[in-house]
């Protein structure tokens, strides 16, 4: 089956959280059969930063926006099976509506959603915004998380169907590795400074390093450069993919943090916790609804009310 897909970047991780989800979902499809074509814009200058590897299980078109759009659409609807992806980053309100058109020619489309509760959020308080209409055009609704809540609130809003596809586990891209004694730390938060997680960051992560001056806290991310930090806390900016293992491996303690729509709506376990995990790190994660689904509190992961 040949799939076109619509999303922020395959190539690179630069800010683009979902990157690991994104390519461990396409390369296990790809060995499903799947011929898996994925367009992304060149934009936030993702492709002087380029971390994803030989892409060797899709075609990657990087196109430049608005300019390239018409071809890529017109490419799409050639495809059996189209997927929208949710935050693109440039035309996502066109592409929404746009890929919808190829059915004509009986191609299945899909909205794939990885912000799920922050787009529901979104409809509610723009209810007559475009994408509200759009829903039960689709074929499928898919997303990154978010369980019955998130399930129900799409059907309410007319979608034919909503299925969660969590995030979960490469073993072929996280793993342990020997410490690096240059990023050595005893906790460490890998995470965009995002207004929707800034607070949540805040009560966990800088609180914990002003009450604990005698650790040391490693800040990885970007847009974390203008905030003013503690002595004991080391900012190191972004960090791309082939640095995850290491810095996992190198601290006592890994620390994820949800955006706050996502810990509102629970059932929504980042691609940080896995990448972690999956690297031997202790991981705490601050608290939400449905961590006991993917893992076992206490044993595999330990969970923080507060700094």
């Amino acid at each position: 089956m040949k799939l076109f897909v619509f999303g922020s970047s395959l190539t690179s991780s630069y800010w683009n959280g979902a990157a690991t989800y994104y390519r461990g979902i396409y390369k296990n499809l790809h060995t499903l059969g799947y011929q898996i074509t994925f367009a992304e814009p060149d934009i936030y200058g993702r492709q002087q930063k380029r971390d994803g590897g030989e892409i060797d299980y899709a075609t990657v078109r990087v196109y430049e926006t608005p300019r390239d759009l018409e071809r890529m659409l017109a490419e799409a609807c050639e495809a059996e099976s189209i997927i929208k992806h949710s935050g693109v980053g440039a035309d996502d309100e066109r592409l929404e509506a746009d890929v919808l058109q190829c059915r004509a020619g009986h191609a299945r489309t899909a909205f794939w959603d990885v912000d799920a509760p922050a787009t529901l959020a979104w409809v509610e308080e723009n209810p007559r915004g475009p994408f509200r209409e759009l829903i039960p055009q689709y074929d499928f609704i898919f997303t990154y998380g978010g369980g019955l809540p998130v399930v129900e609130h799409y059907l309410q809003l007319g979608a034919k169907n909503c299925i969660p596809i969590y995030n979960a586990l490469d073993p072929d891209t996280h793993y342990p590795v020997p410490s690096d004694a240059s990023v050595n730390c005893d906790f460490a938060f890998i995470g965009h400074r995002l207004p929707d997680r800034e607070q949540r960051v805040e009560q966990f992560f800088f609180a914990a390093a002003e009450r604990a001056p005698e650790l040391s806290f490693l800040l990885g991310g970007e847009g974390w450069g203008d905030r003013p930090l503690p002595g004991n806390v080391r900012w190191i900016g972004h960090v791309g993919s082939c640095d995850h293992n290491r810095i996992n491996c190198s601290a006592r303690m890994v620390l994820n943090i949800n955006r706050q729509s996502m810990a509102k709506v629970g059932f929504s376990p980042p691609t940080r916790v896995f990448e972690a995990a999956g690297a031997g790190a202790c991981v705490i994660t601050d608290a939400w609804a449905g961590i006991d689904q993917f893992f076992e509190p206490g044993r595999e992961i330990l969970v923080a009310e507060s700094a």
